[in-house]
């Protein structure tokens, strides 16, 4: 009896067509992003290497596909539509993911060398991201690492520096690319000592009638996060009586009983867990801020920045090492 290999056949189709499929995507992405950055089809099709005529055709069967006129066209420009800005951006990161991707893979056939310039948060830095790197050295005698410690928003491209690790707002990024690596989760804390002769806030409004501490960046105390009943989360601008600009001194504070202060897990975890400092019942959200390592944008990823960046994110995705002995009183709250 013969096997019956019309399933076999059929399955090599479909995937024949999804290859088509998506490579006709890529190629009328390309086509419209070539096409605006130079304005005109003519100057989009000699830098693809192709006909106007082809670049033209791509991005016609880009619009009838998307149901929606992504370029207005004039016998002398190109303009984008509304729904064709919006696209654009959109394609932008498609096409960084993929150049990025292409990267990383190149970037393993060299040898990881030279001296990597890193610029790290100063708490954050020191305390979680300095072990990895310090690893990451270790087992790379070729890479020197040249590491420098602030909290304000360095200019990577005018400062010469390699590698950034950033805390929530990434800043511009039109010159940077850049991969999550972990998440932050903070709570409002204070000493037992403090709540047992202050007493223990059960709201937002009892924050009022307590001394407050806030982390300052470039002069001004930074809002903490707090999540409504619904799950919402909302900003709230505290007036402190004390701000610090150092995260590890603003914990010193909290701990020593100076008030209440807003907490990242990082930083205080091993002081919730030990009982120093305690967790108000005041609800903050489940992650507080993203952590980004940022570098400047590029086509070819250096082995001695991937090698560092691959080393964060094993480190601290997808459960941040300091929540994991934490979890159950995290849980709990």
């Amino acid at each position: 009896m013969k096997s019956d290999n019309s399933g076999e056949h059929f399955l090599q189709l479909v995937v024949n067509e999804m290859r088509a499929n998506l490579h006709s995507q890529l190629q009328g992405m390309s086509a419209f992003v070539h096409s605006v950055e130079t304005g005109s089809f003519t100057a989009a099709s000699v830098r693809m290497g192709v006909s106007k005529s082809a670049t033209g055709k791509s991005v016609a069967r880009l619009e009838e596909r998307l149901g929606v006129r992504l370029l207005n066209r004039t016998t002398r420009s190109l303009s984008l539509t509304p729904e064709g800005q919006a696209y654009y951006q959109s394609c932008l990161k498609v096409l960084e993911e993929l150049n990025t991707a292409e990267s990383l893979l190149a970037s393993h056939k060299r040898s990881v060398s030279g001296t990597l310039r890193v610029n790290l948060p100063v708490s954050f830095g020191r305390l979680c991201a300095m072990p990895v790197l310090m690893a990451v050295a270790e087992q790379n005698s070729d890479l020197d690492l040249d590491i420098s410690f602030t909290d304000r928003r360095v200019d990577l491209v005018e400062e010469g520096i390699d590698l950034v690790v950033r805390l929530g707002d990434t800043g511009d990024q039109a010159n940077l690319a850049g991969r999550r690596i972990g998440t932050q989760r903070s709570f409002i804390c204070a000493s037992p000592a403090y709540l047992d002769r202050r007493g223990r806030p059960a709201s937002v409004r009892d924050l009022g009638d307590h001394d407050c501490l806030a982390f300052a960046r470039d002069g001004r105390p930074l809002p903490w996060a707090v999540a409504d009943r619904d799950g919402s989360v909302r900003s709230l601008v505290i007036q402190p009586r004390h701000t610090v600009s150092h995260g590890e001194a603003l914990r010193d504070a909290t701990l020593n009983g100076l008030g209440l202060a807003y907490l990242s897990t990082w930083l205080a975890g091993d002081d919730i867990l030990h009982g120093r400092l305690e967790v108000l019942p005041i609800q903050t959200p489940p992650e507080d801020v993203s952590i980004f390592a940022l570098w400047p944008r590029s086509r070819d990823l250096s082995p001695k920045v991937r090698v560092v960046v691959d080393a964060l994110v094993e480190a601290f995705m997808p459960l941040p090492p300091w929540d994991r002995d934490i979890a159950p009183v995290l849980g709990a709250l």
